[in-house]
């Protein structure tokens, strides 16, 4: 396999020589009697500098299927709007979930644990986990309510897209745009991890602002996968996501027929531990907001549908500084997952594979061990090592769904982390 690099680049690749047309992006013949095809990520008038569009040149035009009926097994796979339990404020954590039973695919392993908007009104996202132990095998997906980005945490991941083929492990992640045909092949024989849906914009590289053109997640870190085709008759089910069910129907081939294509809509994926961390080496404690990888944007400047934060392998040089998170209360929503290794705000209880959910307003920050350990500390220069943790944050509320309130993974007592506090030595002066 290979990859072309760059976030948001027009890229051009082809799979067989000739098949992508020079100087015309839709010849009236095109070569080898492929059919042409837009894929369009956002609106035909976005500006140009936010437009994603890519054209493919496929064996098949896409339109070729029969219709489409509703999937009716059980599933606990949800969609917004998020109102099947009522929210609450409460703070939740949950354990790492079970390897499933029984054979279970990529699609079969979605479970639904919060999310808030509406795919069908264009806003909001979706927090999913995934846990499977078989390949998707003559069965193809594709999410036409949102764009997906997959965080594996356990076991490495086979993605063929109709673009190219992808391949990632544990501290990686992939992104799929909205509507784009694929299947996973587990390449451990088993796997598990998150998925952020995305409803809204779609994801792209956050402003650097003060910072300059340097810092944070590099484009050229981004991969994009070229050009790869299947020439196969083939039983296939077609699986889509649409206003939140399943829909399935049944192709005689495989969808995965696209020989050439060019543009700047494609899968990707991105290699966290090349994230390029920036941090104080004065004093204070900088705002978690220097470890976005990846924003949504909303109406409002600065305020995201989604952001994808990361907190990373790095150095802690500030002096007279409380290293650790502080304690906290946000207007933005937060659901973070932890891939490996320890989160330096929790000493216990939050494992790699679990997840922690504060809303917006909810007070939370490091627990008891923690805090005295940060009080206690040397304050030389600290490495933090083997962690990864991250983020999916939103100006909206995260509504757990029915699944993520009555599971035996939630942890009843997670609140007792933040007892213990000893009052401040403190007297008013008289």
């Amino acid at each position: 396999m290979s990859y072309q690099s760059g976030f948001g680049n027009h890229f051009a690749t082809e799979r067989v020589r000739g098949a992508l047309p020079v100087g015309r992006n839709s010849p009236q013949h095109v070569a080898f009697g492929l059919y042409a095809e837009q894929i369009s990520g956002t609106a035909f008038t976005a500006p140009r500098h936010e437009n994603r569009r890519s054209w493919l040149y496929r064996l098949r035009p896409s339109a070729a299927h029969p219709p489409f009926a509703l999937l009716d097994n059980q599933r606990l796979l949800r969609s917004g709007p998020f109102n099947e339990c009522d929210p609450t404020p409460n703070r939740l954590r949950w354990n790492p979930a079970p390897a499933p039973a029984g054979s279970v695919d990529f699609i079969d392993g979605l479970v639904t644990y919060a999310g808030n908007g509406d795919p069908a009104q264009g806003v909001g996202m979706a927090v999913h986990d995934f846990a499977a132990n078989s390949s998707m095998t003559h069965r193809v997906f594709f999410d036409a309510d949102g764009e997906l980005l997959v965080v594996p945490q356990r076991g490495r991941l086979r993605f063929v897209t109709e673009m190219g083929v992808i391949e990632v492990e544990p501290q990686m992640i992939v992104l799929i745009p909205r509507g784009l045909r694929f299947r996973v092949e587990l390449l451990d024989g088993s796997a598990s991890g998150y998925v952020c849906e995305n409803y809204g914009a779609p994801f792209r590289l956050p402003e650097l602002g003060p910072l300059g053109s340097n810092g944070l997640a590099n484009p050229r870190d981004f991969e994009a996968p070229e050009a790869y085709f299947e020439d196969i008759e083939v039983d296939t089910e077609l699986v889509q996501k649409f206003a939140g069910k399943l829909w399935s129907t049944s192709l005689k081939h495989s969808p995965i027929d696209v020989v050439a294509w060019h543009g700047n809509l494609a899968p990707c994926r991105y290699d966290l531990r090349r994230f390029n961390t920036v941090g104080s080496i004065s004093f204070d404690h900088p705002d978690p907001s220097i470890f976005t990888v990846l924003t949504s944007a909303s109406e409002t400047p600065g305020t995201a549908n989604c952001d994808f934060v990361i907190f990373p392998p790095r150095w802690l040089v500030a002096e007279n500084t409380f290293r650790p998170p502080w304690f906290h209360r946000n207007v933005m929503s937060e659901f973070m997952g932890l891939i490996t290794g320890r989160y330096d705000a929790k000493a216990g209880g939050f494992e790699p594979g679990g997840a922690s959910l504060h809303n917006q307003m909810s007070a939370h920050g490091p627990d008891v061990s923690s805090y005295r350990e940060a009080l206690e500390a040397s304050l030389r220069p600290q490495h933090l090592e083997d962690t990864m943790a991250f983020m999916f944050e939103s100006r909206w509320i995260i509504r757990p769904t029915r699944f993520a309130l009555e599971t035996p993974l939630l942890q009843p007592d997670y609140d007792r982390c933040w007892q213990g506090f000893k009052k401040a030595d403190f007297e008013l002066a008289r």
